[in-house]
């Protein structure tokens, strides 16, 4: 385990990094530094070999309440143009691992911005999911008035970013912003189980199983397809397509290595 004072990454023995918001002070709000570190430990993680997956989570009582508000009072609109941070947030997109969120909470704003990179989302019953930003003049920086409405649709997009009011987290599930709902407390332990599931598939499969589901968002269906047929021909001569068959015919676990 590392520790540092806004971020704690700890590997378990399936193959899982979980990396920790850890500012309670500051309702674990999204500096700049701690961004970067996040960034910093999700590109540890995809250069290591070790690593087949990645939960991100915050504390019991809030996941992250968004950006820090004293960085944003002190920039005009030249400073927000060249933001380092919009680098940064591109760098988390671009993690190629499975990542999960685990959500206990306020998940608010910036928070909810990060939660949006994770590719399989957990809450607990009393999260609760929003972009506040509008009550502060401004609007989401950092992906929210793409993503949301793409995953949730217009509707519920313009409620939470127009409003500014928050999704329960039942709300949140019903319209695909969360994958599941467990009771309260039990976020982690469920992204935990689910990441050590995902954890035991081919690496290769996973990146580019991956890959094919994000181009959904991005590319015209005939172009999805033609991705998504020629991912699935280059996996068909791996190592790990062959050992998955093999493990099948015989009754086993698979044994994949990412070859």
């Amino acid at each position: 385990m590392t520790e540092s004072a806004a971020l704690i990454a700890a590997d378990g023995p399936d193959g899982v990094r979980t990396l920790t918001l850890n500012r309670p002070q500051a309702r674990n709000a999204l500096a700049t530094p701690l961004l970067v570190e996040v960034a910093d430990a999700l590109d540890a993680a995809a250069s290591d070999e070790r690593v087949r997956c990645a939960v991100v989570t915050g504390g019991p009582e809030i996941f992250a309440a968004g950006a820090d508000i004293n960085e944003i009072a002190g920039k005009d609109a030249l400073a927000a143009l060249a933001d380092p941070r919009a680098a940064v947030w591109a760098r988390i997109r671009a993690f190629p691992k499975p990542l999960l969120a685990a959500v206990e909470g306020l998940c608010l704003g910036g928070g909810h911005e990060l939660a949006l990179c994770a590719d399989i989302v957990v809450a607990g019953a009393g999260a609760k999911f929003g972009q506040p930003e509008i009550n502060l003049g401004i609007i989401p920086g950092a992906g929210g008035t793409q993503m949301i409405p793409r995953i949730a649709g217009k509707s519920v997009a313009m409620k939470m970013i127009l409003a500014g009011e928050w999704l329960s987290a039942e709300e949140a599930r019903a319209c695909g912003l969360c994958a599941e709902v467990v009771e309260s407390g039990k976020a982690l332990a469920r992204a935990h189980e689910l990441a050590a599931k995902v954890a035991q598939k081919s690496p290769l499969a996973l990146r580019l199983a991956k890959e094919a589901v994000l181009r959904a968002y991005e590319t015209a269906l005939a172009e999805g397809l033609a991705q998504e047929r020629k991912s699935f021909a280059l996996l068909c001569g791996s190592a790990d397509k062959r050992e998955g068959i093999a493990a099948f015919k015989e009754k086993r676990a698979p044994q994949f290595k990412g070859r």
